[in-house]
């Protein structure tokens, strides 16, 4: 009944000379104006908040059995068990267990945490909603390795040494990288992705290629091999080429030559500044992204 009669008015004002100034017609215009603009905002962000919670969740719940499943590899020795197979093979694996199960989960964690970005909103909150995975990892790693929580199971498949301290080095840069570049960078800059792939997909990769086929030592560092810069570069930039179009199909950031390029300069930053002598005295975890926001800043 108020919509016909209001419908009867405004037909009767339009009507007259004067329905263009008319103050009663401006007023109802504005009323009604206002109660079918009003609530969109607040359910827009309600419906941003629900959406990021939910997908907040499941990142969590995805990344901490994604750690729980590598976890339980290396309770139950299941890595000693394949590395004893191979050892009678004609290729031997060359990388001990413990080293291996250390990057698996190197490479895994950020590579999966990646694929759910989309699910989260376009809202300002977002970034800080994603983080929340990678923040709990922060925290853990900060109670284990001060000793406040005891998990024998993360300490053996996070450590190179078995001892909980280190959790508060490699491990816990490593989370810092991630949760930093989620919060500032976001999935709209390439600047993420790249320090993300690098760090993870690169820095990983090396070192297993580096041990298992790294004959050939580079002549400024004994320590490290062509092959093992050789795969961080490769790794580096093939997954953060890969991401590029796996964000960009979701229309996050533009495809383009030249974002690929600035990727292999990365990369290649990277893998350089990896195979350095400072990297035995400096955590890789930490020199790694820092070159890629450096040189990042500068390509892209």
């Amino acid at each position: 009944m108020q919509v016909l009669a209001y419908e009867a008015e405004s037909a009767l004002l339009l009507r007259s000379p004067l329905h263009l100034s008319s103050p009663l017609l401006l007023l109802r215009r504005r009323r009604r104006r206002r109660r079918t603009e009003r609530p969109t905002p607040s359910m827009s962000l309600e419906s941003a908040v629900v959406r990021d919670t939910a997908a907040a969740a499941l990142t969590v719940g995805v990344a901490l059995a994604l750690l729980r499943f590598w976890e339980e590899l290396a309770k139950r020795g299941v890595f000693e068990q394949v590395s004893a197979i191979l050892s009678i093979h004609p290729f031997p694996l060359r990388i001990g267990f413990v080293v291996l199960n250390r990057k698996l989960v190197h490479i895994s964690v950020g590579m999966v945490f990646l694929l759910f970005w989309p699910l989260f909103s376009s809202g300002s909150y977002a970034p800080f909603f994603a983080a929340l995975a990678p923040g709990i990892n922060i925290i853990r790693m900060l109670l284990i390795g001060l000793g406040i929580m005891r998990d024998e199971s993360v300490i053996k498949s996070m450590s190179r040494h078995g001892n909980y301290r280190e959790l508060l080095k490699g491990p816990l840069y490593y989370a810092c990288t991630i949760t930093l570049a989620t919060a500032i960078f976001w999935r709209t800059s390439p600047l993420a992705i790249a320090a993300i792939c690098n760090l993870c997909a690169g820095d990983g990769v090396a070192d297993i290629v580096g041990r298992q086929f790294g004959k050939e030592k580079l002549p400024y560092n004994p320590t490290k091999s062509y092959a093992g810069s050789l795969a961080m570069f490769l790794a580096g930039f093939i997954s953060s080429i890969g991401y590029m179009h796996y964000y960009h199909s979701f229309g996050f950031v533009e495809e383009s030559w030249f974002m690929a390029l600035g990727f292999s300069l990365v990369s290649l930053a990277t893998a350089f500044v990896e195979s350095l002598p400072i990297s035995s005295e400096l955590d890789d975890n930490l020199t790694v992204p820092l070159t890629s926001l450096l040189v990042g800043g500068l390509v892209f």
